[in-house]
């Protein structure tokens, strides 16, 4: 199978901001993001959840917009403005036709570097952001993993919710908010991607007129890995239908060397509709309606985990399963048909995910923050295929360890424990 090339440039201005693109001639659209090097990760634990929160204050109004200008400017030609923080990164970025680029980089660039962060702003966005976390509770599934992460990391930041706790939010002030913002959004701390019918040349004259005269934040201290726990955590929320369980492991780094091994074995696991897990406990045994697995890497830790909702009746048998499957994984190489369709399934899911610009603006990004050197599609297809049936063996032998599996179980129990037997592996 092969792919065409991809025309991706870099420049890393004196100080210290990097720029990627990547131009589409075939596309009428571009997508725009700006990346910045910080996210939960960064924060202490009496400021959790500033990154998320400045994230939301950004779109409060600039020196030269207000809020509902925001909105208007990129209503009024069709195009799309969103922001996400992460564990290790938050990105701001645009959707616009290639002729509206100009505005799109104006707004993001506005909303980056000149945020009011007004002190009355503040105080209202605080009521919005206890409400998302006041949302987010209301999901059993949500909690769930919260808790299976905070017991997986414990006293760590990547341990602790993205959104911050109330009373962290609440004690949030402007002159906080606005410290964090001149070290975190300083230029050595951004990635600016940009993938669609544009040209490198066009993006850097953009890039150089708003930032070039901008001085950085020098280096900061580097993060420090996790350590991992293994915890049984049985946790009990009234009023709940079903049972919650995430059983999880520990995994590799996003950049180790048999992260496409591992994503091969977590396919065949439980990463679709023909995986192990879905067809034994969904379909011939109708004991969960939601059941998969799922991988979460970081840039020095990672971890594997299962996730099922099933009654009460079934919550044992349904853990006995999951290990029965990862023992089979362990004592047995996978089939050549299973180990086919799971390599199939990735390369698929990568090639429809390369659709769109914004999808590349994002890989763009991927790749420059966590490997700082650009994969072809050639070489990410051909390191799929080259996993074989005895990586994945030793894969599971070296994830699947008795005294490493961490399991969390949510719901409304009255009396229910369970002995680390069970989880034998």
């Amino acid at each position: 199978m092969t792919t065409e090339a991809r025309d991706i440039q870099r420049h890393v201005l004196p100080n210290g901001l990097v720029v990627v693109t990547e131009t589409m001639t075939h596309v009428r659209s571009v997508s725009v993001g700006f990346w910045i090097r910080t996210g939960s990760r960064r924060e202490p634990p009496q400021h959790n959840g500033i990154a998320h929160f400045l994230e939301h204050m950004l779109f409060k109004g600039t020196a030269r917009r207000s809020a509902e200008e925001i909105a208007r400017s990129m209503d009024s030609i069709g195009g799309m403005l969103d922001a996400f923080t992460a564990k290790e990164y938050t990105c701001f970025n645009a959707k616009v036709l290639d002729e509206h680029l100009p505005i799109a980089f104006d707004v993001l660039s506005d909303l980056v570097l000149r945020p009011r962060l007004d002190s009355s702003d503040v105080e209202k966005e605080k009521q919005v952001v206890l409400e998302e976390i006041k949302m987010d509770r209301d999901n059993p599934e949500y909690i769930l993993h919260e808790l299976f992460t905070e017991g997986f990391w414990p006293n760590h930041p990547l341990g602790r919710p993205i959104l911050g706790r109330p009373d962290t939010v609440r004690a949030f002030s402007r002159d906080t908010l606005s410290g964090y913002h001149q070290s975190w959004f300083a230029p050595d701390q951004i990635v600016l991607t940009a993938a669609g019918n544009v040209s490198h040349e066009r993006v850097l004259e953009l890039v150089q007129r708003e930032f070039a005269a901008l001085a950085p934040s020098g280096p900061s201290a580097g993060p420090v890995a996790p350590l991992t726990e293994a915890p049984i955590l049985i946790e009990k929320k009234r009023d709940l239908e079903q049972v919650h369980l995430c059983i999880g492991v520990p995994s590799y780094p996003l950049t180790h060397d048999r992260r496409f091994g591992v994503n091969v074995l977590n396919t065949i696991l439980g990463g679709g509709m023909s995986s192990r897990l879905f067809q034994n406990i969904r379909e011939k045994l109708g004991l969960a309606y939601a059941v998969f697995s799922d991988l979460t890497p970081y840039s020095d830790a990672g971890m594997l985990t299962v996730y099922a909702g099933t009654s009460h009746d079934s919550l044992t048998k349904v853990i006995d399963l999951v290990m029965k499957e990862f023992r089979d994984l362990k004592a047995s190489p996978v089939h050549d048909e299973e180990l086919r369709r799971a390599k199939d399934h990735l390369k698929g899911s990568l090639m429809l995910s390369l659709e769109s610009t914004s999808s590349r603006m994002s890989n763009l990004a991927r790749q420059e923050l966590f490997f700082h050197r650009f994969y072809t599609l050639d070489e990410i297809l051909a390191s799929i295929e080259s996993v074989t049936r005895d990586e994945v063996q030793s894969i599971a032998r070296d994830s699947f360890l008795t005294d490493h599996i961490a399991l969390t179980v949510l719901g409304d129990f009255n009396g229910f424990s369970l002995d680390r037997s069970r989880l034998a592996c």
